[in-house]
């Protein structure tokens, strides 16, 4: 979700103005999501890198997420949205990752069915962390280090790996996001700034995604000698 700071600096406003009008395309976007029937939206939240930032944006940041966090988590259970936490835990105040673990149990307990929607906000994430981690998860726990057991262990093991990934600002990398589940992940880059992307935008990145084809190694003959119900 790229472009904050730069949406607030053409309008004069300062830094955090950015961050809380992305605050409000995230609302569009996880409607839209669900309108799509998109199953798990995963977002870029806070970055590892990020505590480099001015100490006054970033104490801003951790304010926003709290405040974010208590207001929305009645609409998320409303609309059968699960939001799970992906991050690095350390450096964050307990205030913050109670509120967290808050949002977490709280979407899970109003969803007795399957919810529309998981919602994966990655915060203090970063994808050479989440590798490290689970490796380090499995040297704890004397497990054989190969794919299958690293992706067993990894922050996202609740969910599939994503099939699109969208950045918005311009930008044309991934900037250390999902490094380990974005191996074959289609990409999108959009000029537009996060909070000026909509749900037409998302519709745009959807659109390109369908018409791709995802080979996974093989040869476009052998994909279409594949019969239409295997992957």
């Amino acid at each position: 979700m790229d472009g904050n700071g730069r949406w607030a600096a053409k309008r004069m406003l300062p830094r955090l103005a950015g961050h809380r009008q992305g605050v409000e395309s995230l609302r569009r976007c996880i409607r839209a999501c669900i309108d799509q029937g998109v199953s798990v939206l995963t977002v870029f939240a806070f970055s590892s890198e990020n505590w480099s930032r001015p100490a006054e944006e970033v104490s801003g940041l951790m304010d926003l997420l709290s405040l974010v966090i208590k207001r929305e988590v009645t609409n998320l259970c409303k609309n059968q949205v699960r939001f799970h936490f992906v991050g690095d835990r350390v450096n964050l105040s307990t205030h913050i990752l109670d509120g967290l673990a808050s949002a977490e149990q709280q979407t899970q307990d109003a969803l007795a069915d399957q919810p529309k929607l998981i919602l994966n906000v990655c915060f203090n994430y970063g994808g050479r962390w989440d590798i490290a981690q689970a490796a380090a998860k499995l040297v704890a726990q004397n497990r054989p280090i190969n794919e299958t057991e690293l992706a067993d262990c990894m922050a996202l093991a609740h969910v599939p790996d994503p099939d699109l990934i969208i950045r918005t600002g311009g930008e044309h990398r991934l900037s250390n996001f999902l490094l380990w589940q974005a191996a074959y992940s289609e990409l999108v880059f959009t000029e537009k700034l996060w909070p000026e992307f909509d749900e037409a935008d998302l519709s745009l990145a959807i659109q390109s995604y369908g018409q791709r084809q995802r080979r996974f190694g093989l040869t476009p003959e052998q994909l279409s000698k594949k019969p239409p119900s295997e992957p």
